[in-house]
């Protein structure tokens, strides 16, 4: 939490939700949108429709991880494993 970017609202997913992560990303200045546990007594408003734009993130690393270099990382350097992460990135687009 400590290393994430200023933002306005903070996107995470149910293995997230709890009172302590809520309140650590309410100190940073941001709004936890965290869709609640089915057992949880309390339940923290959600937005369903800023939650969707995490599941295009997470899909867009899907389609990364469809390329074998990526997902192995066979590079020993990181300047090479980022280069082969761009010309993925550019070629699923």
């Amino acid at each position: 939490m400590e290393r994430a970017s200023a933002c306005r609202i903070m996107l995470a997913d149910k293995g997230y939700d709890s009172d302590a992560i809520h309140r650590q990303i309410e100190v940073t200045g941001a709004a936890p949108n965290i869709p609640p546990k089915s057992n949880r007594r309390w339940k923290p408003c959600f937005s369903p429709v800023l939650y969707k734009e995490r599941n295009a993130i997470k899909r867009m690393f899907g389609r990364l991880k469809d390329f074998r270099r990526i997902a192995t990382r066979y590079d020993r350097s990181a300047i090479n494993y980022l280069t082969a992460v761009c010309i993925a990135a550019t070629v699923s687009f």
